[in-house]
C-alpha cells in the first residue's frame, strides 16, 4: 500500500481508504458480522482511514463501524465521520447541533476523538449558516480536542471555491469529480495545494456509473452518461478485465490525489480492491476505456441549492 501526506493535516493516509457506508446497509441489506470482518480486512490490507457518517443508514454504518474498532489498537487507523447531514432532507448545520451530533458520533464509534469532522453535503444550505453556525462549532471542537482537524463535502467543485478562501478548513472530500469519466477536480488542484487542503477523492465508480450491471434509477447522471459509462464497462468485460479494477488504479495512481475512498460490506471485495492499488496498470486498455468514455467526459449533475449550481 503506499500513503501519501494528507495536506497541512500531517497525516500519512493511504492512497486507498476506507468509506463505511456500506456497513450501514444503504446500497444492500447486509450482515453486521461481516461488516465487521470486513473493517478488520481492510487495516489488515494497510488501508488506514476510515470515513464515515451518522447519515449513512440512519446511524447503523457508524454503530457497526464502532464494533469493528473495539478490539482494534487507536493508533493503526485515522477515523473520520460527518455533521450537518441526517437523512436525505434533513439537514442541519446549527452550532448546537453540530456539537451534539459529535457527542453521539464519538459514543457510537467508542472513540475519545476523531481525526477529521467534515460538514456533511454543504451544498443544500444557503452558505451563511455554515460560515456563522457550523464552522465556528467545528472550529470549538477543535480547540477542545474532540476534532484533530475540519473539513467540508460535498458534489459541486464550486463549493470548494466558495469556502476555501474563506474559511479556516483542513481537508475535503470531493465526489464523483475524480474518476475514468470525469477528471474536473484537476480545476481546483491549484487552490487545493496552494492553501494545503487535505483531499480526499470518493467514489471512483462514479456511485456505481462505471459498471455492466447498470446504474439504478435514482442516479442523477444522464441517459447519455449512463448509456456510455456502461459500454467502457463492457468493453472491459470483453477483454476479461474489471473495469472497476481500472477506475481504482487510475484514481490512486495520481500522485496529486492523496487517498481514494471506495465502499464495501465484503472483506475480500476491500482485499482485492487494495491489491489493485499495487498492480500495475493496463495502459492500453485505459487508454481505450477514456477514449470510450471522451463523448461525456467531465459531465456531472446538479446538487444542492442554486447558488452552487450556477456558478
Amino acid at each position: 500500500m503506499k500513503y501519501r501526506k494528507l495536506g497541512k493535516t500531517g497525516l500519512e493516509v493511504s492512497a486507498l481508504s476506507f468509506g463505511a457506508s456500506s456497513l450501514g446497509s444503504v446500497f444492500r441489506e447486509t450482515d453486521d458480522n461481516e461488516s465487521i470482518r470486513t473493517v478488520h480486512a481492510a487495516l489488515d490490507a494497510g488501508i488506514n482511514l476510515i470515513d464515515v457518517s451518522p447519515y449513512y443508514g440512519l446511524t447503523k454504518a457508524e454503530t457497526v463501524l464502532g464494533e469493528a474498532l473495539k478490539s482494534v489498537s487507536r493508533d493503526r487507523y485515522y477515523l473520520s465521520t460527518k455533521a450537518g447531514r441526517y437523512g436525505a432532507d434533513a439537514f442541519d448545520f446549527r452550532s448546537g447541533t453540530i456539537i451534539a451530533s459529535v457527542e453521539e458520533s464519538l459514543q457510537r464509534l467508542h472513540a475519545d476523538y476523531l481525526d477529521i469532522l467534515f460538514l456533511h453535503d454543504i451544498e443544500f444550505v444557503d452558505p451563511a449558516i455554515i460560515y456563522e453556525e457550523a464552522i465556528p462549532a467545528i472550529q470549538r471542537l477543535k480547540a477542545e480536542g474532540k476534532i484533530r482537524h475540519t473539513g467540508i463535502c460535498g458534489l459541486p467543485l464550486s463549493l470548494f471555491e466558495e469556502f476555501l478562501p474563506n474559511a479556516d478548513i483542513d481537508a475535503i472530500i470531493s465526489y464523483c469529480h475524480y474518476s475514468l469519466n470525469d477528471t474536473s477536480l484537476e480545476t481546483i488542484l491549484p487552490l487545493i495545494e496552494e492553501k494545503r487542503i487535505g483531499l480526499v477523492n470518493a467514489s471512483p465508480l462514479s456511485m456505481g456509473l462505471l459498471g455492466t450491471r447498470g446504474t439504478p434509477d435514482w442516479h442523477p447522471a444522464s441517459r447519455e452518461v449512463k448509456e456510455i459509462c456502461k459500454r467502457a464497462a463492457e468493453h472491459c468485460a470483453a477483454q476479461g478485465e474489471d473495469i472497476a479494477k481500472l477506475a481504482v488504479q487510475f484514481s490512486t495512481m495520481n500522485e496529486r490525489i492523496p487517498t481514494t475512498l471506495v465502499s464495501t460490506a465484503n472483506p475480500s471485495n476491500i482485499v482485492k480492491n487494495a491489491m489493485w492499488v499495487d498492480e500495475p496498470v493496463n495502459t492500453e486498455l485505459l487508454e481505450e476505456v477514456r477514449f470510450i468514455l471522451a463523448p461525456i467526459m467531465n459531465e456531472t449533475w446538479a446538487s444542492g441549492i442554486p447558488f452552487y449550481n450556477e456558478r
